[in-house]
């Protein structure tokens, strides 16, 4: 049996990922979950909360086997976080564009945030990265930017893919962002 705090958090993620976040009101999730709009608010004291506690929840979800058997070869490790990153940002896209496009309370901020592991989908790029440099690999430099040099550039083709300004098939755009990566990397290498 779910709780009303479940059922409202259900709600919210669906409409979140069908239609935005700009379409999470708490009427609406109210309504999808069976609620009344005050009893949504004893839970969650307004719609920012209510959007944090579930993208933190979903973000978890998503990210929680990033990182994780990835094998020992670096361009291996590499391509398998690029396709989980892919399949989250074009699966999820709403969410993703969330995360990254739009400002919010208790957003992860660079550099802190990604240096202590606050970001569930950067930290296993950032353990790949000093593993690399480690075992040179990758030129010796600081791992928190260098992780940035690298995935800053698969995100911005992800917002105009997801902007409809890359003209490409998924597949297609899949392999761009492979190349994009590796031609970022051999500039990196040791």
């Amino acid at each position: 049996m779910t709780t009303t705090v479940e059922r409202i958090s259900q709600a919210a993620l669906k409409i979140l990922l069908e239609e935005g976040a700009q379409a999470v009101t708490m009427r609406r999730v109210a309504a999808a979950s069976g609620v009344t709009a005050m009893a949504s608010y004893r839970h969650f004291p307004n719609r920012e909360a209510l959007l944090r506690a579930v993208v933190d929840e979903a973000v978890a979800d998503v990210t929680q086997e990033w990182g994780k058997d990835l094998g020992a070869d670096f361009g291996a490790q590499v391509d398998a976080l690029l396709e989980q990153f892919l399949d989250f940002a074009l699966g999820m896209s709403n969410l993703y564009l969330f995360l990254v496009a739009e400002q919010w309370d208790g957003a992860r901020q660079f550099p802190e945030d990604f240096r202590t592991g606050g970001s569930p989908a950067f930290a296993p790029m950032l353990g790949v990265v000093e593993e690399a440099m480690i075992n040179g690999v990758l030129k010796a430099d600081d791992p928190l930017e260098v992780t940035l040099a690298v995935t800053s550039p698969v995100m911005g083709l992800v917002q105009q893919y997801l902007g409809r300004r890359i003209a490409l098939a998924e597949k297609d755009f899949r392999a761009l962002c492979q190349r994009t990566v590796q031609r970022v990397l051999n500039g990196l290498a040791a």
